[in-house]
């Protein structure tokens, strides 16, 4: 068989999620997408389409579970001040026993300028339920 066999991938378990700073001791997923913005066009005598990237949206979701009340003190603060809750989220992937993590030492990447998009739970009760976990989406500024 060519080329190198990973032998060891990268663990999605090991890491750690920040926000503003603090650990979030309760953190369960954490996703960070950057999508492109494209344009797209045509000049005379091609037949392919040109395309060119013009700009990003960095987009993510991060589940916790629910062991405090964080994102419902936003709410209540935004309600208050009429100022938008922003924050930032920073995940730090660190499986020290992965092919990756021998290449790369880990990995970080910080999201700035965080917005929720998506609903806020403020209340999770369920006789079928077992535990609750909050599930965020939320749209960023810039990368670090």
């Amino acid at each position: 068989m060519a080329g190198r066999v990973n032998k060891s991938p990268l663990c999605a378990r090991e890491g750690k999620i920040y926000i503003d700073g603090a650990l979030v001791a309760d953190s369960c997923k954490f996703q960070l997408y950057v999508t492109p913005k494209v344009w797209e066009g045509k000049t005379l005598s091609e037949k392919g389409t040109n395309r060119r990237w013009i700009g990003y949206d960095i987009t993510g979701t991060l589940e916790q579970w629910k062991t405090t009340n964080l994102w419902k003190k936003k709410v209540l603060d935004y309600i208050k001040t009429g100022k938008t809750p922003e924050f930032k989220i920073q995940g730090i992937c660190e499986d020290k026993n992965s092919d990756y993590y021998d290449k790369n030492k880990g990995d970080s990447v910080t999201a700035i300028g965080c917005v929720i998009t998506g609903k806020i739970a403020l209340m999770d009760l369920d006789t079928d339920g077992d535990v609750v976990k909050d599930s965020i989406e939320f749209g960023a500024k810039d990368l670090a």
